[in-house]
Order: C-alpha cells, then sequence, then structure tokens
C-alpha cells in the first residue's frame, strides 16, 4: 500500500470512530429526552436528578468528538466532501449536546415544580418527544447515508412540531388567563414543550448540515 492508501486508510479509519461517537452521543440525548417525559409524567425527582447528572457524559463525548475533528484536519488534511464531512461532525455534535442540555432543562423543570400536581394530563408534550426523538434519530442516519432527500423529509417535521407547540402554547395561555392561580403550574409546561420544539430546531440545522456535507450548499431550510 502506498503513501496516499495509507493516508486514505488512515482517515477513513478516524472518520469511522468520529460518527461511532456521534451516534453514541446521539444515542444517549435520544434516552434523556425518553427518561426526562418519563420524570415529568411520574413527578419522579430522583430520575430527573439522574439525567442531570448524566448530561456530563453527553458534553464529555461533544468535547472528544470535537477534538477528534480538529485532529483530523491537521493531521490528514482533508479536502472537498471529507473537510465538510469533518466540518459539519463538529457542528452536529454541538448542535446534539444542546438537545442534551435542553432533556436535562426539563428535568431541572420536574425537580423546580416539587409536588404540586400536573396542572392537566400531558397529551401533547408526550407527542412533541416522540416526534423530537425521532428526528433526531434520523437526522443521524442522513448524515451517515449522505441522504439529502431524507434530511428535506426531517427538516419539514418541524412544521408538525411548531404546530403541537402552538396547541400546547395556546391551551396553556388560556388555562392561565381564566385561572390565575395555575399560572405558576402552566409556566412549567410551557417551559417543557419549549425544551422540545427546541430541539426540533436544532435537528434541522442537522439536516441543513447533510445537505452542506452533499453539495456544499449552505442553506437555511424552514425559513
Amino acid at each position: 500500500m502506498g503513501p496516499k492508501q495509507n493516508l486514505r486508510a488512515t482517515y477513513d479509519r478516524e472518520y469511522a470512530a468520529i460518527e461511532e461517537d456521534l451516534l453514541r452521543i446521539r444515542d444517549l440525548v435520544d434516552r434523556a429526552i425518553d427518561r426526562s417525559i418519563l420524570s415529568l409524567r411520574n413527578r419522579d425527582a430522583v430520575l430527573a436528578q439522574e439525567i442531570i447528572d448524566e448530561d456530563i457524559e453527553i458534553n464529555r463525548l461533544r468535547f472528544r468528538v470535537e477534538e477528534a475533528c480538529l485532529r483530523l484536519i491537521a493531521t490528514q488534511q482533508p479536502a472537498a466532501t471529507d473537510l465538510r464531512a469533518v466540518v459539519a461532525a463538529m457542528s452536529i455534535v454541538v448542535d446534539i449536546e444542546r438537545m442534551g442540555d435542553h432533556a436535562a432543562g426539563i428535568a431541572k423543570t420536574v425537580l423546580r415544580m416539587g409536588d404540586a400536581p400536573l396542572l392537566k394530563p400531558l397529551v401533547d408534550i408526550p407527542r412533541m418527544a416522540e416526534l423530537a426523538r425521532s428526528m433526531l434519530r434520523e437526522s443521524l442516519v442522513a448524515f451517515i447515508n449522505r441522504d439529502v432527500v431524507k434530511a428535506r423529509e426531517i427538516a419539514s417535521k418541524d412544521d408538525s412540531m411548531d404546530r403541537l407547540y402552538k396547541a400546547v402554547f395556546d391551551e396553556l395561555v388560556e388555562i392561565m388567563a381564566n385561572k390565575p392561580e395555575a399560572v405558576e403550574r402552566a409556566t412549567y409546561l410551557l417551559w417543557c414543550a419549549h425544551n422540545l420544539e427546541r430541539i426540533a430546531d436544532r435537528v434541522t440545522n442537522i439536516a441543513e448540515r447533510v445537505i452542506f456535507v452533499c453539495t456544499g450548499e449552505v442553506k437555511e431550510l424552514n425559513v
């Protein structure tokens, strides 16, 4: 194997490790979102604290991916699509780590709520969580497969998330208008819904990075 082949093999091996870590951090965040809604539904302060504590591992992986990307650029000097893929990975891992922060934000809200009962049964918030998790999982598949069509499809699902968020927002605002004593508990649920809506926005960022890697085009979706 010649020098060029050796360089290519090294790049492929190191980049594959980056993708594996991206999938690992995705799975941790997916689990955190799921468990945050479970802690909210069950008013489980112990679980909420576990989610907050486990965010440290998500942060650790984020920095590991960023360092690996910088090292790969410095040592392998990738060009064209390879360079775009590494730069995109650096951007994507930040968005996924921020999603973990949003899941931890829901857990922190659970702790703030204390023993106060939920204002109303959870209906649309769990739906928002399931949609966010699905979008997150699919976005990494689209990135790894370089699937522009799938990326655009995932980004279009943000409209569904926005509709769910608006439904939650409108209902809770109406409750607050009619029951001033419920303002605090309604605000807690609004915070949770907002965190989920922001997760979907960050998934859209990942979809934009997929298009960037494949086409070189930097384009904002869902404007």
